[in-house]
Parts: C-alpha cells; structure tokens; sequence
C-alpha cells in the first residue's frame, strides 16, 4: 500500500482535461517541469502509462481513463470541503453569464440551472444560447460551453467529455417508411439537413458518399428547428445521443454507424475562474453535462 499525494492527482486530471501540459500549466498556476514531474511520478507510483500523446494533444491512455471517474469524484469532494470550511456557500451571490450552443443552452442547460438555482438561491444566471461563439475576452460571458477548444491564452478550458451522435427520425416517421440498414439506404429516404453548412456533405463524404445540398428535402441551418422537423416526422435526422434517449417519440437508426463525438469544453476567462460564483456553475456544469454525455440524465 501507499499513500497518494493529491497534487499528483490534480496535475494528471489537468493535464487529460486540457489536453496538454502548456495548459494544465496555466489552469493550476503552476510550471510545466512541475507537472511533468507529477505525471511521471503517479505513473511510476501506478505502475503504469497513464497519458499518451496524440494529435489532438495530451490523452489518457485505457489504464488512466479507469481513474478519471474517481479521481474527479476526489476534487468534488475537496471542493465541497473547502467551500463549507471557507464558509463560500453563503458567499455565492451575483450574476454569471453562459454561452453555450442553441442545443445545448435550449434543451440541457434548463435542468442543470435548475439544480444550480435550487443550491445557491442568491445566484442569478444569463443564458446566452447561440451557435457563434462569444468572446470570453471581451467579456461577452463569463462561461461557455462549447464543442470547440479556444486558443486564447487567457481563457483557461477543460475538456469534460464528448458527446455521441446518432441518426435516427421519429417513430411516425418509421410507421410510414422502411428503417434504413445501412447508411446507403439514406439515399432513399428523406433526410433532414443544413441550408448553408456544409458538415453534413462533408460527413457523408467521409463514408464515400457524394451528396449537394439538395439531397436534403428540408434544409434549416439552426439546429433546434431541425430537431423538431424530425421530431414531427418529418425526415430522418442526426443528433445527440442523449437527447434521443430522453424522447420516446424518437428512434435511432443504423447504430453500426459511427459519426464524429462532439467535443465539450467548459470555458471561463483566468482573472475570473476563483470567483466564487464563477467555481459554483463551473462545478454545475460539470457535473450536469457530464451526467447528461453518460447518458444518467434521462
């Protein structure tokens, strides 16, 4: 048996949750040496490889994804230590400011500020719920939730997790047509898609099938408008995972059809992420989208 240091922890959950030590660096004032030095002594500690490095930056290899459940679990419960020594649950007061994207801040972001108004009745929230990204530095929003990483070196972000895609349509939609089998069977089916964004061409394109605009019979570039298109039995759709399991009108298809996960980063801008009220909704977020992509939000 041995004993952990919890620095070693933080600095390996940091690092994952970045993507790189650059960062980690940054989010835990900290000096990279020193994390490299955390890493490598946790893995030796561990006795095993616990990052791997690949082109989208630092990752956790399989043994070190085993832990990240726990060892988030770990800083929770500090967290929750340190608030209730500090006295800062009482101190949580004012205004914060989101940004996420329509999706997420119409149909996710609802019941995690519930919960979040529920524990802190003095905070008061703003959602800002767009598909263009505010800008953190000029202080359009104190957080975003986004499905990009921002490159500003002022702004400190974590990846929580990703988000799985699926197609699928509605169940009406199904009284009236044959279930696709495989995704060439989309060609013979009305699919709902973008107007002017082309991520859905190029995406079929990925599996070798060239499609134009006007393979869409119902084109809308605003993603909640498409969902309800598909929820009214209007076409077969592509959307987020969790949000088809949390509907029973909706049914997905083709699930040997693996699509590009959404990437989640929580955001905020450094001079403002220790501000009590920032940590308590960053701690909310965290735990309602991460529950929300692990499919416990239903």
């Amino acid at each position: 048996m041995y004993d952990l240091d919890w620095n070693l922890l933080k600095s390996f959950l940091a690092v994952v949750e970045t993507g790189s030590l650059t960062a980690a660096a940054r989010q835990l004032d900290a000096s990279q040496p020193t994390l490299g030095r955390h890493v490598a002594e946790l893995e030796a500690k561990m006795g095993t490889t616990l990052l791997r490095r690949t082109p989208r930056g630092q990752e956790a290899t399989e043994a070190g994804a085993a832990f990240l459940a726990d060892i988030r679990a770990m800083r929770e419960a500090s967290d929750a230590i340190l608030r209730r020594a500090s006295g800062a649950e009482r101190q949580i007061r004012g205004s914060v400011r989101i940004t996420a994207s329509v999706m997420i801040g119409s149909m996710v972001l609802p019941r995690i500020v519930s919960r979040l108004r529920h524990d802190h009745p003095n905070l008061q929230i703003e959602i800002v719920a767009t598909d263009s990204v505010d800008n953190l530095l000029r202080r359009d929003a104190d957080i975003a939730a986004r499905m990009v990483k921002p490159t500003q070196v002022d702004l400190v972000a974590r990846h929580i997790g990703d988000i799985p895609l699926v197609a699928g349509a509605a169940k009406d939609y199904f009284n009236l047509h044959d279930r696709p089998a495989v995704p060439g069977d989309l060609l013979d089916h009305d699919v709902l898609g973008f107007d002017r964004d082309d991520a859905l061409q190029r995406g079929f394109a990925a599996f070798g099938v060239t499609i134009d605009r006007s393979f869409f019979k119902v084109r809308c570039d605003n993603h909640l408008v498409l969902w309800q298109l598909m929820r009214n039995g209007a076409g077969i759709g592509f959307g987020q995972k969790p949000l088809f399991a949390a509907d029973p009108d909706l049914e997905t298809i083709l699930p040997d059809l693996v699509l590009p996960a959404l990437p989640v980063w929580l955001t905020a801008h450094r001079d403002i992420r220790h501000a009590p009220r920032i940590r308590a909704v960053l701690e909310g977020l965290e735990t309602g989208l991460t529950a929300y992509m692990a499919g416990e939000w239903v």
